[in-house]
């Protein structure tokens, strides 16, 4: 390659909902997160990943204003800019703009497309340009269950300078669509949407998110964790419960009401927090300061933080005191299909103090180390 041509469009809108509880921000709720007053996500996201980006030989085109153009001129590569993309007709941004400028991408014949937000996302580039090019993503939304996200923002510019030296295969992987109004509701409906070209570096690239399973085995698995977490709650200790099924029957073995996809509190076996944002956890903890995050890993991905559980911030993680204070839990079918653990929690500082071993309680009387990157 001569020198890489370099696409780059941000959803300015994705990842906005996590903090504030929301589960995405597609439609109306893009509102709701703005009254709850939430922040823009993928701007940082972005300028991490270009800052981060070795690679001299390059050309970027971006995508107009908040889309991409902004943070580029920001960003030490400023000077590689080549061209800006397309236009918008409003202040908003919609999939509308996504589609469009994906296409006047490929029109400009680039070699990869970067985006930057979630699975809302990467579902509009795959409508606009189905595997005419490869595609990576950056994550930066609520949840991303499809295979075509890096790990991290750091990752993606490994992965786009190894792209440039020929040093990726390229692979089609999965893009899910999630109905983000079920979502909401507590259920989780997702499909295979379509497949985009992606490169792969060992790794650097996430897998898609592996459905939860409730054959026989699984479900007294998860019974007998949550057993053993119980007897081991300590009295006068707030407990952040994180998403999932297995955290679930934490609070069905206490008899509490869970969020399945939200992250709920109890205290002394009551509930007393229920789908909680990042601003009631805090409120917890002023409240009841000593205290324990329960969480369990995205199947086939492995992240305990930095998916579906925004709420659970890099703020709300420090208070409770760090790592010390988190208990991971997971069913041996899900830790035997995991080599590591994963956090993205968009704090270094805080993904760095997570980073190391971990224990994994799997089941009554066992529990394994597993790495944390």
């Amino acid at each position: 390659m001569e020198k890489l041509k370099l696409g780059l469009i941000i959803n300015p809108i994705a990842g906005m909902g996590g903090r504030v509880g929301l589960k995405g921000t597609d439609g109306e709720a893009y509102y709701i997160a703005l009254k709850k007053g939430a922040k823009p996500v993928t701007p940082g996201r972005a300028l991490e990943f270009l800052n981060s980006l070795d690679l001299e030989d390059f050309e970027l085109y971006v995508a107009p204003k908040v889309m991409g153009e902004d943070v580029a001129k920001k960003s030490k590569h400023r000077n590689k800019i080549a061209k800006v993309v397309g236009e918008l007709y409003s202040e908003r941004t919609t999939a509308e703009d996504t589609k469009r400028i994906a296409k006047q991408m490929v029109d400009e014949k680039i070699d990869l497309l970067v985006f930057v937000g979630g699975d809302g996302t990467a579902r509009d580039v795959a409508d606009a340009i189905d595997m005419k090019i490869p595609v990576l993503g950056i994550p930066s939304g609520v949840k991303m269950f499809s295979a075509v996200f890096a790990v991290n923002p750091k990752a993606a510019a490994e992965i786009v300078k190894a792209f440039a030296n020929g040093e990726t295969r390229i692979v089609e992987e999965e893009v899910l669509d999630i109905d983000e109004e079920a979502y909401r509701k507590n259920v989780l409906k997702a499909r295979l949407y379509g497949y985009l070209k992606v490169p792969i570096v060992a790794g650097l690239v996430q897998s898609s998110k592996q459905p939860s399973t409730d054959i026989a085995d699984e479900e007294d698995n998860k019974r007998a964790i949550a057993e053993r977490i119980v007897e081991e709650m300590e009295p006068d200790t707030l407990y952040i419960l994180g998403a999932g099924t297995t955290v679930k029957a934490i609070a069905d073995r206490l008899g509490v009401e869970k969020t399945l996809l939200g992250v709920d509190a109890v205290y002394n076996g009551k509930l007393v927090g229920k789908d909680l944002d990042e601003k009631r956890l805090l409120e917890l903890l002023e409240k009841y300061p000593k205290a324990k995050i329960i969480v369990t890993p995205i199947g086939g991905q492995g992240f305990i933080f930095g998916r579906g559980n925004q709420q659970i911030s890099p703020n709300v993680i420090r208070k409770v005191g760090g790592k010390k204070n988190i208990v991971v839990i997971a069913t041996w079918r899900k830790i035997r299909n995991l080599d590591v653990l994963r956090v993205d929690t968009g704090d270094e500082e805080v993904d760095n103090m997570l980073r190391s071993y971990i224990k994994v309680i799997v089941d009554y009387h066992d529990a394994v180390m597993i790495k944390v990157v």
